[in-house]
């Protein structure tokens, strides 16, 4: 008895200052907590504010705020708005608004801006990013934030761009943080008001903290750790960090009843033990002796292994204690290593999503230069082209002599074998509204595979596979062959000049598309070949614009790269997969058009144009059409389009009215109220271009016909009744459609 009083009772005084020490110090490490995830969970918050920012920069540094193009920066930025649900608003120096990409462009804007962002630039200037405080926002009904950034143009302040964000970015932002349950993490502005809260933020959003936490915040930027009351009256040691750059704050409480339970629940757990042992200590002294040594010197070898990251397999030893430490220990061992498979495999997820996505953004970059480039050469060739066909066509009806007609037929050939060609240039361009049309997809794949044939050799087995009912697609038609082409030619040379190319299509409803696209009905193309397959280094480059494997003279790097646009275009996408020695599939996904769609872009009707005349067909006599007594105003910057078309309608009978740019024809149309049709070119110099020029048309003089004509432009035609005929259009077809019109008024 004394042996075991002398050995116990120092071991339980010693128990209960370890407990008195370890409540101490775990209130310190509670505060050391609390202290380093405010200050972590603040930087956070930052990171958000940042990445906003991040959005508001690239806004303000749009070329087209710059140019003072407001309706092209209205749609960059109600696309970056509407991917984050916020809303952006730029104001001139005065305060007043110029757009809101929740409101119409041009519509005019009212009312007060509901922030305290001019208090914030009397305090700060106007020169920085300002963060505004939480506010009630009326219109959406909740609360909201604002961003602001200064606008340079040349150096100067132009306009200020705002961001107005809802509060629920930083709600989220906490939530996946993870805190303790017990913990309650708060995120509030510089008055105090609650942004965020992981508790009941329903309840608590918009709030106001308590007077005495307000105070005491408002006192110091520098971390401040202070015992205070819930919202709710629960006592809590709480911790507030400032949130670098915004002024705002993280307020991180736990309740002091979960800072003393561990102690009081391990001072409970050690009286019990004393009592237990001082009984049984003399009985069991001698057997627990003999049976502990083993069992605890083997679960520290367990926890060795543990601390390696090994899994343990444990065997029980009959020690009800030892054993519920092993097994946790066990248990532990498998969440580790469990946990560590997961962050592997999320890192690489997320590596690979990276990739993809600066992979994306290169080809688009790369593929938007090109296009470009030969969008611009294919705008000047096809009005270089309008004169010749007009002039043909002239010239045509005026030819008596047979062999001078067979001479101007030769000529239009070659005009039509041009007009193709820059049709094939400006497949890497934006939309060409023109040549867009809504496609019997079926009747499409059996000219596509016409060409095929021709193309590839006949140790080439072709094998499709067409699903019945094939839903119908907006596409360009040459641009359709084109890419199925340049697919099966690669195909080809994959496979050595033999083999087996598989082509497919079928209908597919899809809910989660890949990459990005809406959901919603698809046309999915196959290609597939038995050929040598791409390496990961040869896949990652393989739409890049003239990158190519094959030996110099044997390929431009344009086949995959043109089908990739085309794709693009059709507001679909191209996917690429492959393995080295398996082959190489080729998907495309186009969305579906209604079977009774018009062949016009939304909104707009466009009459197709005619793009030359077969070699054994004789022009035909000039249409007869209503033209006596019809004024038109014909609007063309080309002097020498100008030049034909104006001789080709005064021929027809038209009383013809010229401008030169959209400009110039507004200011016909204010002088002179007679003119029945206008008839206007779409790329224009000056800041009317011929869809500006058909928005005040239609906005002013909503009974007066308008006819736009293009060859290439990288806005689309939005206007109701517009017609469209893409370059290089046919004389007689023209002066039919403005005949037609002009009796329709």
């Amino acid at each position: 008895m004394i042996l075991v009083v002398a050995i116990l009772v120092p071991s339980f005084i010693g128990a209960a200052l370890a407990v008195a020490y370890v409540y101490v110090e775990q209130q310190k490490d509670q505060e050391r907590s609390i202290a380093e995830t405010g200050r972590a969970f603040a930087l956070l918050i930052d990171n958000e504010m940042r990445h906003q920012e991040g959005i508001l920069r690239t806004l303000a540094a749009s070329p087209a705020l710059a140019a003072g193009d407001f309706g092209e920066f209205y749609q960059h930025a109600r696309r970056a708005a509407g991917a984050v649900d916020a809303v952006a608003v730029l104001y001139d120096l005065d305060g007043k608004p110029i757009l809101n990409t929740r409101r119409p462009l041009g519509v005019a804007l009212t009312g007060r801006d509901p922030s305290n962002l001019s208090a914030l630039m009397e305090r700060f200037g106007a020169a920085r990013t300002l963060v505004s405080d939480v506010f009630y926002a009326p219109p959406v009904q909740r609360y909201d934030f604002m961003m602001q950034v200064p606008v340079l143009v040349d150096g100067e302040p132009r306009y200020h761009l705002v961001l107005g964000l809802h509060v629920g970015i930083l709600q989220q932002l906490l939530e996946r943080q993870d805190f303790p349950k017990a913990w309650i993490a708060t995120v509030f502005d510089r008055n105090g008001r609650i942004a965020a809260r992981s508790s009941d933020p329903r309840h608590y959003v918009g709030t106001l903290l308590r007077e005495k936490t307000r105070k005491l915040a408002a006192t110091t930027d520098r971390d401040l750790v202070f015992p205070s009351h819930t919202l709710t009256g629960v006592p809590v040691r709480a911790q507030i960090t400032t949130v670098p750059n915004s002024g705002w704050k993280v307020l991180i409480a736990i309740p002091s009843a979960e800072i003393r339970r561990v102690p009081l629940e391990a001072a409970a757990l050690l009286a019990g033990m004393m009592a237990v042992l001082l009984v049984l200590a003399i009985a069991a002294g001698r057997w627990f002796a003999s049976r502990a040594v083993a069992p605890i010197e083997y679960l520290g070898r367990c926890a060795d292994r543990l601390a390696d990251g090994e899994e343990i397999p444990y065997r029980p030893h009959g020690l009800e204690e030892i054993d519920t430490v092993a097994w946790r220990m066990v248990e532990a061992s498998k969440q580790i290593r469990r946990s560590k498979r997961d962050l592997e495999h999320r890192v690489n997820e997320a590596i690979l999503a990276t990739e993809q996505a600066q992979g994306a953004l290169l080809r688009g970059q790369k593929l938007e230069s090109l296009g470009r480039l030969t969008a611009g050469i294919a705008h000047e060739f096809n009005n270089l082209l309008q004169t010749l066909t007009t002039a043909l066509q002239l010239a045509a009806m005026q030819a008596k002599e047979p062999n001078l007609q067979r001479l101007i037929d030769t000529c239009k050939r070659t005009v039509t074998r041009a007009t193709t060609l820059t049709g094939q240039l400006g497949s890497f361009g934006r939309v060409q509204e023109g040549r867009l049309v809504t496609v019997d997809t079926a009747a499409q794949l059996g000219s596509a595979l016409q060409l095929i044939r021709g193309a590839v050799a006949d140790s080439v087995e072709i094998e499709t596979g067409f699903a019945p009912a094939l839903w119908p697609v907006r596409v360009e038609p040459l641009q359709f062959d084109l890419a199925l082409l340049n697919l099966a030619i690669n195909a080809r040379d994959a496979m050595g000049g033999s083999g087996r190319l598989a082509i497919a299509a079928r209908n597919a409803t899809l809910d989660h598309p890949p990459e990005g696209l809406p959901s919603g009905d698809y046309l999915l193309l196959t290609v597939q070949d038995e050929g040598a397959g791409m390496t990961p280094e040869v896949l990652a480059r393989a739409l890049d614009p003239f990158f190519t494997t094959k030996s110099p003279g044997q390929g431009t790097g344009l086949g995959l790269p043109q089908a990739y646009a085309f794709a693009t275009q059709a507001q679909g996408l191209l996917t690429l997969h492959s393995t080295p020695g398996k082959g190489t599939r080729v998907q495309i996904y186009l969305p579906r058009a209604q079977e009774d769609e018009l062949a016009a872009p939304a909104g707009a009707e466009t009459v197709p144009s005619v793009q030359g005349i077969a070699p054994d067909v004789v022009a035909p006599a000039p249409v007869q059409s209503p033209a006596a007594g019809v004024t038109v105003l014909f609007v063309e910057d080309d002097v020498l389009v100008r030049e034909a078309v104006v001789e080709a309608l005064a021929a027809a009978g038209f009383a013809v009215r010229v401008a030169e740019n959209g400009e110039a024809a507004l200011a016909e149309l204010e002088r002179d109220h007679a003119i029945d049709i206008v008839f206007s070119d779409i790329v224009m110099p000056g800041s009317v271009s011929g869809i500006d020029l058909a928005g005040a048309v239609s906005e002013r003089w909503p009974t007066l016909p308008v006819v736009l004509a293009t060859g290439y432009t990288d806005r689309r035609v939005s206007i109701p009744g517009v017609k469209i005929l893409a370059k290089p259009y046919d004389v007689e077809q023209l002066i039919g459609l403005l005949g037609r019109l002009s009796g329709r008024r």
